[in-house]
């Protein structure tokens, strides 16, 4: 499980480092990929991130968020940008390692069309509920779930999340309501709002939302 929540990656197109010191890089502003809508847990890196490059590279980081089909969208369009330097992509596990599996042909080879740069982050998933959800911890879930099957659900932003979630139904064996969503930015909308029971997420995303008391920490993932 830990390895499967292990964090992103940030990546640059293949064959960009030979291009840097016989072009002077960076001479102009880069373009920075996030494979998911703005208000996630990865576009808030991102936005963290981007700063210090910039403060680093001497020029100006433009964030480009392409969400859909579980990050394949955005991962795709890095996947086809100029081997040049100027496009970075914030990489998701869900993307690089599960999609291509579930879909066959997402789009883009993940070890063929990137070459790495370094590791962004390294978390694990943390399940949060609506404050109306009556259950305080993971079991005191199991037990609702089970008292009431199909009808509590959980939201996802990517595939990653999903497989949590189907992994915690396996163990608990309880029917949760899967209820996917584009990115963590609108699914966090949805849980905020109540139209949606619990959800998988990472810590960027929801814990501002746990200490203000508009949702409820139920437990965090582990290996």
């Amino acid at each position: 499980m830990k390895r499967l929540c292990e964090a992103l990656m940030l990546l640059c197109t293949l064959g960009a480092p030979l291009t840097f010191a016989a072009q002077g890089y960076p001479d102009r502003p880069l373009r920075f990929i996030v494979p998911f809508p703005p208000g996630g847990g990865t576009d808030a890196l991102a936005r963290i991130i981007s700063p210090k490059l910039t403060e680093y590279l001497g020029q100006q980081i433009i964030i480009d968020n392409r969400g859909g089909a579980q990050g394949s969208i955005g991962t795709a369009l890095g996947a086809k940008a100029a081997a040049d330097g100027y496009t970075i992509m914030f990489a998701h596990q869900g993307a690089f390692v599960v999609n291509p599996h579930m879909y066959g042909k997402p789009g883009y080879d993940t070890l063929r069309d990137f070459a790495a740069v370094s590791r962004g982050t390294q978390m694990a998933f943390i399940l949060v509920a609506h404050p109306s959800v009556p259950a305080k911890s993971m079991q005191e879930l199991a037990a609702l779930a089970k008292r009431t099957p199909g009808k509590v659900t959980f939201a996802s932003t990517s595939a990653v999340p999903q497989l949590v979630g189907e992994l915690f139904k396996l163990t608990t064996g309880t029917d949760l309501l899967h209820v996917p969503y584009k990115g963590a930015g609108p699914a966090v909308v949805d849980l905020l709002a109540g139209h949606v029971n619990v959800m998988f997420a990472n810590p960027t995303s929801t814990v501002p939302h746990v200490k203000s008391g508009r949702l409820r920490a139920l437990g965090v993932t582990g290996s």
